[in-house]
């Protein structure tokens, strides 16, 4: 199924992690304003030319805002596209994610804007929230103050575009213009790293099987069987397997039950060894 051309509705469930951050965040600000906001921005915040003394604020940066209208402004962009995200990749994906665009931000603030007062707030995790929906569903309709829908990828095209130019374009007004760049930069390197796995994925069904029954395609166990059901006359037919042929179907089979996994739950599901079989058997297989 295309993600690019399905029927889109935004849902209100909220997903473990997202409804963590909601919390986490909102749960800061409201100490910060009413202990001292200022000791947060210092000490939370980050602030470039003090990374080497201050380091957790890298991560940390994220988690404070400069006003309620900041905080409410991310906090809405988390809570209208995370759930589909996570609810597509897993929570441990959706989370690596997430703080992964965080630190482009700080690194990006780090490389162009070192001299600049501390960066705070979320938004270069929301930046890669936002390319993230519209990397997946690109078509999906997303009203404008709740009147005019713009489609995601055009939405998502304008912000990339706006961010360019603010950042360096030498664009003030307070802003972390280059943190919002790091996000999105960040953010569509995963995206593209994750599309080339998953091309890889798509073709090692036949890379396997050297062009024969597409085995290791991702459809239903049940239909897979029923396949092999009707192929198995010609399998009896064929020469008796040997010990190596009789490795090679386990190690197939391990290969679909992997696959299966997949489908039903995302690659962000995987084990490091369900990873290394499947890097395993495309090297196998290109070497022949």
């Amino acid at each position: 199924m295309s993600y690019g051309t399905q029927r889109f509705a935004f849902g209100y469930t909220l997903t473990p992690w997202v409804k963590r951050l909601l919390i986490a965040t909102t749960a800061l600000h409201l100490l910060a304003v009413l202990t001292s906001h200022g000791f947060f921005v210092n000490w939370f915040g980050f602030a470039p030319r003090e990374f080497l003394v201050k380091p957790w604020g890298a991560v940390t940066y994220m988690f404070v805002h400069g006003d309620i209208w900041h905080l409410l402004m991310n906090m809405l962009i988390l809570f209208f596209f995370g759930p589909h995200l996570e609810s597509r990749w897993g929570s441990d994906r959706f989370l690596r994610y997430y703080l992964l665009c965080g630190l482009g931000g700080a690194v990006f603030s780090f490389i162009f804007a070192l001299n600049t007062p501390p960066v705070v707030g979320a938004s270069a995790a929301m930046y890669g929230l936002m390319l993230a929906f519209a990397w997946y569903w690109p078509n999906a309709p997303i009203y404008f103050w709740g009147i005019f829908p713009i489609q995601a990828k055009y939405l998502v095209g304008f912000f990339f575009v706006l961010a360019f130019v603010s950042a360096f374009g030498g664009a003030g007004g307070g802003v972390a213009h280059f943190a919002h760049v790091g996000g999105l930069v960040f953010g569509l390197t995963w995206l593209w790293g994750e599309g080339r796995f998953g091309k890889r994925l798509s073709g090692l069904g036949k890379a396997v099987r050297g062009g024969g029954r597409e085995r290791l395609a991702i459809v239903p166990r049940e239909e897979r069987e029923s396949r092999e059901e009707e192929a198995a006359p010609r399998a009896r037919r064929a020469k008796p397997s040997s010990r190596s042929s009789r490795r090679e179907e386990e190690l197939l089979d391990e290969v679909d039950r992997i696959l299966d996994k997949i489908s039903a739950s995302g690659m962000g599901s995987l084990t490091d060894d369900e990873r290394r079989v499947l890097d395993e058997v495309s090297r196998r297989r290109r070497s022949n």
